[in-house]
């Protein structure tokens, strides 16, 4: 029954009913002038007038309809989604009316709502600290925000001009950190101070089309106040240390010469200057270390035979060999890397671990190579793990603090990564990652 509503049942009613009234015409003209002829051909003449007239007046308000459907279309490649379209057809073109009218409200929310995020990404971007710089594949400067021209000492926008122009222009380590393409500290000198920062590359397409997002970050009094912190931290582990060394050698002191005024026993005296000499020890191991972190040299690469490498650490500590097997060669520093492994591998069997629970895993292919020293201790929770990295910081009663981060300091020298992640069924794994350099 619904069909017969539609745009085609309304146009077949009304020609049915002009067909009807031109027959109705012809059979009347027939009686009365008596000629069947001329009745026929009178009744199609007003037939074909009547369905020209029909078909003006039905199709004219569909035709204004379809046109303002088209001009609402028309608009949506502008972006202007206000046109709307009046609904006074219960037909398919008023539920199509009605489509549009939809279309064009959701069109405009969305519009909306996605100008309010813009506007609130760029108060944010333009109120940071950090300078952010987007460039297209040319190295043009498509956005910048207000810090950025602070950093290259412009007053004027930004965009338009060759971003490697504006850093050759501010400073040369500025325009070679920002020619590298890579993430990295650069130093630049400011009104006869120098400022540290940090620059961040990243690449990402807009449009299809390749762009560069550059950010730099001033450093310089946040590293100031790390510091000043670590400073602070390291003499307050060196006073506790020096006074819990200093202060029996000076008891023992006081008792060596009470001795020697009282006339007694001479043979105490060697009890005393033998603690005083295991103190002394311990301090100027204590003092070795933290020199030792501070002189740490440069790696010295060689090639190195994996057989041996690992044959000579076996004989210095005990653990179950896993992962790839190893042939061939490869290149780092062989006494700094097994300086670190011992590190790890003594952490490992300190950790409550049976020894042979301890693993050292080897991973190698072309890129990198990945070593892991595996235990099955109690493992770290977010507060140590946070720290563990960290110059000075201990869980252990008679611990420095510099094993681990001197772990990381060789491993980050070698061009590699040092981190430290808890084993899914229970214990820790040391994860040295280092770059497969191949030396000829």
């Amino acid at each position: 029954m619904k069909r017969w509503f539609s745009l085609q049942g309304k146009f077949v009613f009304a020609l049915i009913a002009i067909l009807a009234f031109a027959n109705t015409i012809a059979i009347w003209a027939a009686l009365y002038l008596r000629d069947w002829l001329l009745a026929v051909l009178a009744g199609l003449v007003i037939a074909i007038f009547a369905a020209i007239a029909l078909v003006k007046a039905y199709f004219r308000p569909i035709e204004e309809i379809l046109q303002a459907l088209r001009s609402g279309v028309m608009s949506f490649k502008d972006q202007d989604y206000s046109i709307k379209i009046a609904q006074t057809r219960d037909d398919e073109l008023g539920h199509l009316v009605k489509v549009y009218n939809n279309l064009a409200t959701t069109l405009r929310n969305e519009r909306f709502a996605l100008f309010q995020r813009e506007l609130l990404l760029d108060t944010v971007i333009q109120n940071s600290s950090v300078a952010v710089v987007i460039t297209n594949a040319r190295g043009s400067v498509v956005f910048s925000n207000r810090v950025v021209r602070r950093l290259f000492g412009k007053h004027t926008a930004l965009e338009g001009h060759m971003l490697i122009d504006l850093c050759e222009a501010r400073s040369a380590a500025l325009a070679e950190q920002t020619r590298s393409g890579r993430d990295g500290l650069f130093t630049v000198e400011e009104n006869d101070e120098s400022e540290v920062y940090h620059l961040t590359c990243r690449h990402f397409k807009l449009n299809a089309q390749p762009h560069y997002l550059y950010m730099y970050k001033q450093l310089t009094r946040e590293i100031a106040r790390q510091e000043v912190d670590t400073w602070k931290k390291v003499i307050r582990v060196i006073s506790h240390e020096l006074n819990n060394s200093l202060a029996p050698i000076s008891s023992l002191t006081h008792s060596a010469k009470l001795i020697v005024t009282r006339g007694d026993k001479t043979e105490k005296l060697k009890e005393v200057f033998d603690s005083i000499a295991h103190r002394t020890e311990h301090l100027h191991h204590f003092i070795e270390q933290y020199a030792r972190f501070a002189r740490l040299p440069k790696p010295q690469l060689e090639n190195v035979i994996w057989p041996e490498f690992i044959s000579d650490l076996q004989s210095l500590s005990q653990f179950k060999l896993l992962g790839d097997e190893l042939t061939g060669k490869v290149t780092f520093d062989p006494g700094q890397m097994e300086q670190v492994l011992i590190n790890l591998l003594k952490n490992a069997h300190e950790s409550g671990s049976k020894p042979d629970q301890v693993n050292l895993r080897i991973a190698v292919d072309k890129e990198s190579i990945l070593i892991a020293v595996e235990d099955r201790g109690p493992g770290m929770d977010e507060t140590r793990m946070s720290q563990a990295l960290l110059p000075f910081y201990s869980t252990k009663r008679s611990g420095t603090g510099l094993g681990l981060p001197l772990c990381r300091e060789i491993i980050e020298a070698h061009g590699g990564h040092f981190r430290l992640v808890n084993r899914h069924e229970g214990g820790l794994a040391a994860i040295c990652q280092l770059p497969a350099i191949h030396k000829d």
